[in-house]
Order: structure tokens, then sequence, then C-alpha cells
């Protein structure tokens, strides 16, 4: 999962401005047009959209940006489906890479998901290859 750029925007002229925050007074729904087709957000997506909105109401200049998740060795083994103790010797190995935060352990949750996808992708063949050893002898 790449991180895209942040975007800056300069905050909205004095006229704009105050049509938005009129606007906004006293309203939580926000309706969103992609393409002509409506879509109602989510709580999470709304309250994000409206305090950006609200802050570009206020001649603010706004920077969006995305945070990828990083996540404890415990969360990242639950995710995986696999044991902390394994999990903390692949990332000993290399196999997985973790950063420290002091002595805390912390991994990407990108990091997981491709690990996982490794491992979909290595069963796929170990099935459609089986070695000499697994085969049945007529």
């Amino acid at each position: 999962m790449a991180l895209i750029a942040p975007r800056v925007t300069a905050g909205l002229p004095a006229d704009d401005a105050r049509n938005l925050a009129r606007s906004l007074q006293d309203s939580n729904d926000i309706t969103v047009f992609v393409d002509g087709t409506v879509h109602r957000l989510p709580s999470e997506a709304r309250d994000a959209v409206v305090d950006l909105l609200a802050r570009l109401s206020r001649g603010e200049t706004v920077t969006v940006s995305s945070v990828e998740e990083m996540l404890t060795t415990s969360q990242a083994a639950e995710l995986a489906g696999i044991s902390h103790t394994y999990l903390r010797n692949m990332t000993d190995r290399g196999e997985i890479p973790v950063e420290y935060r002091g002595t805390h352990r912390r991994i990407r949750q990108a990091a997981i998901m491709a690990w996982l996808e490794t491992q979909k992708k290595k069963q796929a063949e170990e099935a459609d290859n089986p070695s000499d050893g697994n085969k049945a002898t007529p």
C-alpha cells in the first residue's frame, strides 16, 4: 500500500468561506456525487469531510494526507493468524520488516498483508505442483 503525497489546499476566499460556513451550520448531512451518482458517506468519512469543509470555511489552509497503520506484534500476529513468537522470529530473521518505537516493535499493516499474499501464492503453487514425496504411488 503506497502512500499518496500530501495535498495542500489554500484557504478559501472570504466570500466562499462564509457561504460554506453558512451551509455547514447545523448540518450533519453531507451528500457526495461521483459521476452523477449519489453516495451516502459512512459516519467516519462524513466526519472527516465535515471537518475538512469546516476548516476551509474558516479560511484555513488544509493539508490532506494518509497515514499508514502501524501494528503491535500482537495485532500483527492476530491479523496474520500466527503466534506472537513465530512473528517475532520472522522479524528477527528479516522476513517481515519491523520498526522500533523505543524497545517496542511496530509492523506496518501493509507488510503483514504482503506476507499473507505471498503465503497464498506459495500455497497455490504447492497445490498446482505437488512434490514427488506427496504423490500417491500406483
